[in-house]
């Protein structure tokens, strides 16, 4: 059986994710991950006018003379939020750190204007564990088994150019648009005197890999890799936690001392006794 080929942008968890289902049933012609890989692109495009274009989580911005490669379909962009809610580079992390706990993905085209561009599909995975990565792998599993269920009808629309073949979209509502910002290391400090310990938590699993979720023990600047909250002081003897200004308390599961391995906090509290 014959596999639709595709051209595949992206970089991350997010797209590591997506290019592992749908290699499973595509013919991969190659994976851009650079601004310089877009050259090689243009080429490949114009070598296979059939292969369509794959995007998720890419990082480089795609200029007018790609894009229109890929008419009239477009680059099909997989993008873990609601839209047009968390349009921008951090909607997964935007997401929990507004406390939500279903998370959706969205399949559109690729257009100038940052994540505006019509849309084929929408799904939402509703209550996920609060764990970023398993965050990442779901809806990226969701949104690539759609494209590889749909990616025939895409493909059937180059054959056989017939308007009523095209797969069905909808624009999407500008005024009801939301957006995210690029997090940068100045976030990564916590902040448990002014913020809940459900908001230090989230902060926790919204900046693991970056920017890091980091505080200060024993004059020691650790990054906390995973934690949980309880209501009621931990003992202080056995456990390593943070008071927050709601009088709950995070208690650190597993850290790591910077330029140290990482470590479980029982294991980082010997170490202050030796």
């Amino acid at each position: 059986m014959k596999m639709p080929k595709i051209i595949f942008f992206g970089n991350g968890p997010l797209a590591d994710t997506t290019l592992k289902v749908l290699e499973q049933s595509t013919e991969l012609l190659f994976h851009a991950r650079t601004k310089e890989d877009l050259e090689t692109v243009k080429s490949l495009k114009r070598e296979h006018p059939d292969a369509l274009g794959i995007l998720a989580s890419f990082g480089v911005l795609i200029k007018e003379d790609v894009l229109s490669l890929f008419e009239p379909e477009g680059i099909l962009n997989l993008h873990p939020s609601l839209l047009p809610k968390y349009r921008g580079a951090s909607p997964i992390e935007s997401a929990i750190l507004a406390g939500d706990s279903d998370f959706s993905v969205s399949i559109m085209k690729l257009v100038k204007k940052m994540d505006a561009g019509p849309i084929y599909h929408q799904e939402t995975c509703e209550s996920l564990p609060l764990d970023k990565s398993a965050i990442y792998e779901a809806l990226a599993t969701a949104g690539a088994s759609w494209l590889v269920k749909n990616l025939p009808t895409f493909e059937s629309f180059h054959t056989s150019p017939d308007q009523n073949l095209f797969p069905e979209y909808r624009e999407q509502v500008d005024d009801a648009a939301t957006f995210t910002q690029k997090l940068d290391k100045s976030m990564s400090f916590l902040s448990p005197e002014t913020d809940s310990a459900e908001k230090t938590l989230r902060k926790i699993v919204a900046f693991q890999g970056f920017p890091k979720p980091k505080y200060n023990f024993f004059a020691q600047d650790v990054i906390i890799l995973s934690a949980h909250i309880e209501n009621s002081c931990p003992d202080a003897k056995k456990s390593l936690f943070i008071k927050c200004a709601d009088n709950n308390f995070v208690v650190i599961d597993k850290l790591q001392p910077l330029s140290r391995k990482p470590m479980d906090a029982r294991s980082f509290l010997n170490g202050l006794k030796g």
